[in-house]
């Protein structure tokens, strides 16, 4: 399995005012978080949200992470991922050149095929099958490579076919910033095994919401499996990824069994099951950061990523194992 130290991220999706959002940001690069990511979604409150169980978005992704780049110093920032058909991918390519270029190589840059239907849906945004989706998340990973290497680019793929010119600025990182692509599928994990140097680890979304079958496609089996998915698009290169998860269910403290029933009720699935989920931490500090070094041993995820309403309980998991 690879070993990479600890890291953790922090995906933030509200902000009544501006000064929530500067708070989360200063927060955020505070308490020790590595990146501060936001997440490529559009809607706010409504029937999307409503049919799906995603929560509403306040802010949009780019502008929010320029913001966040902004106004830290240290803090890396990324979103969670950007979905290829909402974005032009020489404009995607230009756009995260220049942040990464303004920001001092502090740029994550994640890719992902997109799964909320009713979203596009709402947008009038085509949805193609899964197949097709996928097959433009690897065209666009070649294209980001080529505008950020500063060569000339010629590309002709079935969905992305750019000539003609040399991408600038130059990133600030050579080779530009690191690549994450993120999902829960055989044919996108080999995708990212091939081209990323951070794979997301996430639920299978097939579906189009989250519920019980989200989490039935998670557990310790099914991520052992996605492992070996991404192994076979990576080959040799496997070790040199770094494997990044969500931890949706996070309970930190003496109600933490409580916490779990509640989820598990939400969710309709087993409490049991969902106490040591590959996606969940629960119990103390202490169990949680012994969980976490086990799960590296026995999966080699080093990098966690919590919600925005846990930056504050998570905060002491993070100030313990950070770059450990």
């Amino acid at each position: 399995m690879p070993s990479h130290p600890f890291r953790f991220g922090l995906q933030a999706f509200e902000a009544a005012t501006a000064q929530d959002w500067f708070d989360v940001v200063r927060r955020t690069e505070d308490l020790g978080y590595s990146t501060l990511f936001s997440s490529d979604h559009y809607f706010g409150p409504g029937a999307v949200s409503d049919a799906t169980g995603h929560r509403p978005l306040d802010v949009a992704p780019l502008t929010s992470i320029v913001y966040a780049a902004a106004r830290s110093q240290q803090l890396r920032v990324g979103c969670r991922v950007f979905a290829v058909d909402y974005h032009h991918p020489v404009v995607l390519a230009k756009e995260t050149a220049t942040l990464d270029f303004l920001s001092g190589g502090r740029l994550e840059v994640g890719l992902g095929a997109g799964w909320v239907r009713e979203e596009y849906d709402a947008m009038g945004v085509p949805m193609a099958g899964a197949g097709t989706r996928v097959a433009k998340v690897a065209e666009y990973a070649e294209l980001l490579r080529a505008h950020w290497s500063g060569e000339q680019i010629d590309q002709h793929g079935e969905y992305v076919r750019v000539t003609g010119f040399a991408g600038r600025p130059l990133p600030a990182r050579v080779g530009g910033p690191k690549l994450m692509i993120g999902g829960g599928a055989p044919k996108i994990l080999g995708v990212a095994g091939r081209y990323a140097d951070i794979v997301s680890l996430n639920f299978n979304n097939a579906s189009g919401k989250l519920g019980a079958s989200s989490i039935a496609s998670s557990g310790a089996a099914e991520t052992e499996q996605k492992l070996e998915w991404i192994r076979a698009g990576a080959g040799e290169r496997f070790d040199e990824i770094e494997l990044e998860i969500a931890a949706y269910f996070v309970a930190v403290g003496e109600r933490a069994t409580d916490q779990i029933d509640a989820m598990a009720a939400r969710f309709g699935v087993d409490p049991a099951a969902l106490a040591t989920h590959p996606h969940g931490l629960f119990g103390s500090v202490e169990q949680i950061c012994d969980t976490l070094v086990e799960r590296r041993e026995r999966y080699g995820i080093s990098y966690v990523t919590v919600a925005q309403r846990y930056l504050d309980t998570f905060a002491p998991i993070v100030a313990r194992l950070a770059g450990t």
